[in-house]
């Protein structure tokens, strides 16, 4: 199995814990650190919305709070025949604690598609505007 299939494996699975019943639109992130680790993520809602929390963001999150700091891809997938691409938050945090990664999109009946962050998030926001 290819480094790409890994991860998208690895958000498969984490696809699976998603706790979606509002909008049942289940989603799995997996990130892949510079060590070899992965992490995984999934949707988290909430019955308000605004604190629902999105797979990718919860992937980053616990890699960073396990002490990673250096991540090479990211892959999310979705249940849904067009690929489903991170939202503006996910793709702000993916800039900054990731840069320039391939961000590796997948649906289950296995279609893919790689577009680099600088393609999918042209214009960051990051400390050089700071």
């Amino acid at each position: 199995m290819s480094e790409n299939e890994t991860l998208i494996s690895a958000a498969r699975q984490a696809r699976e814990n998603a706790h979606a019943p509002y909008s049942n639109f289940r989603v799995g992130a997996a990130l892949r650190a510079t060590s070899g680790r992965i992490f995984g993520g999934c949707n988290v809602e909430n019955a308000t919305y605004g604190l629902t929390v999105c797979a990718e963001r919860v992937a980053i999150l616990k890699a960073i709070s396990e002490g990673e700091r250096g991540f090479n891809a990211i892959s999310v997938v979705t249940d849904t025949d067009t690929l489903t691409p991170p939202c503006g938050a996910c793709r702000q945090l993916i800039w900054e604690f990731c840069g320039d990664v391939p961000v590796i999109l997948a649906n289950l009946k296995g279609k893919t598609e790689t577009i680099w962050m600088k393609d999918l998030f042209p214009k960051p926001f990051d400390s050089s505007n700071l």
